[in-house]
């Protein structure tokens, strides 16, 4: 089972029996850096030993041996931890059903606990959680050298509780708490709808089990609607997911080629994905709307893209999440997850700390006050006039009336979108310009 590590869960993750570096990790290390270890677990032995016979309290020696695990892998990186029991299940529960929580992604950036993205619908969300936020306390206790893992463990809880975290934003003078109200969060990752007739939208929360089974009906459901001409596919505030699916994703849209391969310390994390031709596959013009809470699983969609000239990626520079995350359960049902390799696009860039930069990158602009009233105020056409002719045409297109109220309002607020959908007529004008040129030739 396969998975691209998120920032707090499991995305480009490899479930894998214990083993698995058994072989090749001993071979490479020296008898004088075994002797040097061995040394060093008799002083930690003597320490617990000590501890357990002197200290104030009863020492709790799973507890303490728990916690000298969790801060062993702490000092590696943000994404290697030691997951309980209780978290391994959690971990698993994520990518194939749902879990109560607030529904956040989030990683440890320079000592600091960090908001990757919120998850699109969820209690955070809704609460005005963004990318980038720090979050500086979870229910009064200071989250400074905190993992991430123990941070998730906090935040989630039974449906209707609730969680206070405080929140420091880049332009605050001083943090702000947010009250959460747990809920379910749910696993259905992908919607889909027409932004104007012939332009689709479909947006991937994150990268589940199901994603690119849900991803396929939702767009053959487009289908039978009506003839694409072209496709916005939103991977903002997406942290990730399963690798598999982040790659059956990208071969829905190439041909052939490499996807994403990965480079780590050995061989056997060395991995190549391609693309292949199938029935699925589709040539529609597209353009993929990414941020700086595209992470991971998102990150390789996009690369992928990008580096075959698939379509146009347009937005910010991504969150730069590109390393993988190998699983190992443990005997007692625990897990070690640590980090075994880095992804390269097509290309071969690493996507590591440097994320993808969009083709058209266009910052979010938050609309003003004039512009909202520039734009609600009156303007008289034609068809506003009494006993206007109607046009019978019925190759008229069709009215702006139409659309789905949710996406006129979303096209209205989203510059970002209306970029992505400007583009594609751009490009569905041009390619229809070509042919006329052909034609006349």
């Amino acid at each position: 089972m396969s998975y691209p590590t998120r920032p707090i869960r499991a995305a480009c993750t490899f479930f894998l029996a214990i083993g698995f570096l058994s072989g090749t990790a001993m071979a490479d290390i020296s008898q004088q850096e075994k002797e040097k270890t061995y040394k060093q677990l008799e002083i930690f032995s003597n320490v617990l030993s000590i501890l357990q016979e002197n200290y104030v309290e009863e020492i709790d020696a799973q507890k303490a041996l728990d916690g000298a695990i969790q801060g062993m892998l702490f000092t590696l990186d943000p994404h290697s931890s030691y997951l309980t029991p209780e978290e391994f299940q959690d971990l698993q529960d994520e990518t194939s059903g749902a879990f109560s929580g607030v529904g956040i992604e989030i990683t440890v950036k320079d000592g600091v606990l960090t908001v990757v993205s919120p998850i699109e619908g969820t209690p955070a969300d809704k609460a005005g959680i963004k990318a980038n936020d720090q979050i500086v306390e979870i229910e009064g206790k200071k989250t400074k050298e905190m993992s991430s893992t123990e941070a998730i463990k906090k935040l989630r809880g039974p449906k209707g509780s609730k969680v206070i975290i405080a929140i420091q934003r880049e332009g605050w003078n001083e943090q702000r708490p947010f009250t959460l109200t747990r809920d379910i969060i749910p696993v259905h990752s992908v919607k889909a709808s027409f932004l104007i007739p012939g332009f689709a939208y479909i947006r991937i929360t994150n990268f589940q089990t199901h994603t690119t089974k849900d991803f396929k009906q939702e767009f053959a459901d487009l289908q039978k609607k009506q003839a694409l001409r072209g496709l916005v596919l939103d991977l903002r505030n997406n942290p990730g997911g399963l690798l598999n699916q982040a790659v059956s994703i990208s071969d829905i849209f190439l041909q052939q080629g490499t996807i994403v391969y990965t480079k780590g310390r050995t061989e056997d994390q060395n991995m190549l994905f391609k693309a292949h031709k199938t029935s699925d596959d589709t040539t529609v013009p597209m353009v993929v709307l990414v941020n700086e809470g595209s992470a991971s699983a998102s990150e390789i969609v996009a690369g992928a893209i990008q580096d075959h000239k698939r379509g146009v990626i347009v937005g910010t520079r991504t969150f730069g999440k590109g390393s993988v995350q190998t699983i190992i359960p443990l005997p007692d049902g625990a897990g070690l997850r640590m980090t075994t390799a880095k992804y390269y696009t097509p290309a071969d860039r690493s996507i590591q700390a440097q994320g993808i930069i969009p083709d058209v990158e266009v910052p979010l602009a938050p609309e003003t006050k004039a512009e909202n009233t520039a734009k609600n105020s009156e303007v008289l056409r034609e068809a506003d006039l009494d006993n206007h002719f109607q046009d019978q045409s019925t190759d008229s297109p069709q009215p702006a009336s139409a659309i789905d109220p949710e996406i006129k309002e979303k096209l209205h607020n989203d510059n970002q979108l209306n970029t992505a959908l400007n583009i594609l007529k751009s490009l569905d004008l041009f390619s229809a310009y070509r042919k006329a040129q052909t034609i006349r030739q």
